[in-house]
């Protein structure tokens, strides 16, 4: 059983819990995820069973969207609204949509974003919310992520104190959203945090892709899970003829052959419309192409 399953995960799950029941449904395995959703998100959550878990890495490397609500005003210690408020302030009834607008353009792009205290990242062995939930706060180390657009989809809601407004972001790995929604509410002079969070696509997988845990019990797994080669539709393609399909099997080191795709440093391997590989042009060996994955038979 190899393919790619679009889960649509429900509120109050963890990512972990999804492979659980996924492998007990499927009797397999070998099933793995990629790229965790907290339990209060519900979304787009791809899953790579048998072999195609060797292709994880090309899902969680490409875009993702997500439809996000975030709340100005009120800060919490995991930025969403599952954890203690930490700050208040009043949110100004003057402050205007173009205002928020000018901030949304600014954090598009590439930008800096501080890992979350309650996230996955790991810093000297440990996940970022075992040092939380111990109540110790380590230094994080900051990274560079990619917000592709923020598109302003609601009018903002003013309430007694607070401000609330839904965006939807595209964006790149390692991206959190949560964070985005702190970022944009200290551009504007407020404490944020994202109140609600749903993830619309990934891996090119969208909604009306996915099943759900109780559709999926019910279907038979060729009807639902998606080949292999769905995890990199896209990356350019390379077929190959039988000869070259053997060397290819064997991990072989090549010459560039003169239909690799122009311009391009990494291709896809087809062989009669099945995946054999994925190829690079060779780090240290001009004029050479190296095998990255091979696909096991």
């Amino acid at each position: 059983m190899n393919g790619i399953l679009p889960l649509w995960k429900e509120k109050g799950m963890t990512s972990h819990d999804c492979v659980f029941k996924v492998r007990k449904i499927l009797n397999t395995k070998k099933v793995g995820h990629t790229g965790t959703l907290d339990p209060d998100v519900e979304g787009v959550l791809p899953l790579c069973i048998g072999k195609a878990t060797r292709l994880a890495e090309y899902i969680t490397d490409s875009g993702k969207t997500y439809e996000a609500q975030v709340t100005i005003g009120v800060s919490t210690e995991t930025e969403d609204a599952s954890g203690s408020v930490i700050e208040t302030k009043k949110v100004d009834a003057s402050l205007t949509k173009e205002e928020l607008l000018t901030v949304l353009s600014q954090l598009t792009g590439q930008i800096e974003q501080t890992p979350p205290m309650y996230s996955a990242v790991k810093v000297n062995g440990r996940r970022l919310y075992e040092y939380a939930r111990a109540g110790q706060v380590v230094e994080r180390p900051s990274r560079m992520v990619t917000i592709h657009q923020i598109e302003l989809i609601s009018d903002m809601k003013q309430n007694e104190d607070t401000a609330s407004f839904s965006i939807r972001v595209a964006c790149g790995k390692g991206t959190y959203i949560r964070t985005l929604a702190v970022m944009i509410g200290e551009k504007l002079g407020y404490p944020a945090h994202m109140s609600k969070l749903v993830r619309t696509s990934s891996g090119g997988f969208g909604e009306n892709d996915c099943v759900t845990l109780s559709e999926l019990a019910e279907s038979e797994p060729e009807d639902v899970l998606k080949p292999a080669a769905t995890a990199v539709s896209h990356l350019p393609k390379w077929d190959v003829n039988d000869t070259v399909a053997v060397t290819i099997k064997n991990g072989a080191v090549l010459p560039v052959p003169a239909e690799w795709p122009d311009g391009e440093e990494e291709a896809a391997v087809f062989w009669n419309g099945e995946l054999l590989a994925i190829y690079q042009f060779h780090p240290e060996k001009d004029g050479k192409i190296k095998p990255v994955k091979v696909m096991p038979d």
